[in-house]
């Protein structure tokens, strides 16, 4: 039996400043925020406008955010997985691309493509 563990010792995160709301959206579509609202929950969207930013941009902000949190070395990081449904590129990992960009150069590092269940 291993001794060796893993655990969530913290959290990062990042959001795009441009919010799109429920009223800007009713703008757009016949609905409103009180139909949205309360079908969903929700009351805003953060959209990343800058097109020659993608998902690798705001996983690395989230990354820079848990390193700078919790002081972190990180050539310290083991393994760097990026859950998503929208990579950069079809074939190349983002988390690679992740993992190069924040500077864990020991990790192994992968994309999760499991639409709702990769972000379990």
């Amino acid at each position: 039996m291993s001794n060796i563990k893993a655990a969530i010792t913290a959290v990062g995160g990042y959001v795009p400043d441009y919010k799109l709301t429920n009223a800007i959206l009713a703008t757009m579509v016949d609905t409103n925020d009180e139909w949205i609202t309360t079908r969903t929950g929700i009351k805003e969207r953060r959209i990343l406008k800058d097109k020659d930013k993608g998902t690798s941009y705001l996983a690395i902000q989230a990354a820079l955010d848990l390193i700078k949190k919790k002081d972190l070395d990180p050539q310290s990081i083991d393994l760097v997985i990026v859950g998503t449904v929208t990579p950069d590129m079809p074939v190349a990992s983002t988390a690679a691309f992740v993992a190069s960009e924040i500077g864990a150069i020991n990790a192994f590092s992968y994309d999760l493509q499991a639409a709702c269940s990769s972000f379990l």
